[in-house]
């Protein structure tokens, strides 16, 4: 699978580091559970994240899936506790509010599924 991210430009683009945990987390839950992987993101009513290999996109449910922010262009990192640079581009002009709490949240559904698993 291929994230498809929008053709529309961000509305802002910046650098960001991601913590090793919940870089490794997402990159075990592409490994083992079927694809596409869409994940609802608890206690953010109406934001589900797509996730594949290539980014992870953020789309609002409850506007035929706008896209809200994605992390893209995840860079190399040569020891599995090292942060992953990447660019975390914002689609929707309230993504400021939710950058930080959404990548929580999908953390915290991803070890919930992960856990579930036989």
């Amino acid at each position: 699978m291929t994230l498809h991210l929008p053709h529309q430009e961000p509305l802002r683009t910046f650098p960001k580091l991601i913590e090793a945990d919940n870089y490794n987390r997402v990159r075990l839950a592409l490994k083992r559970l079927p694809r596409p992987l869409r994940v609802e993101l608890p206690d953010h009513r109406g934001l589900d994240a797509l996730l594949d290999d290539d980014g992870w996109l953020v789309v609002d449910t409850l506007q035929a899936d706008q896209p809200v922010l994605a992390w893209v262009e995840f860079g190399h990192r040569s020891a599995l506790h090292e942060p992953v640079a990447c660019v975390l581009k914002l689609y929707h002009v309230h993504a400021g509010l939710v950058m930080g709490t959404a990548l929580e949240a999908l953390d915290k559904a991803l070890k919930q599924r992960l856990a579930e698993l036989p």
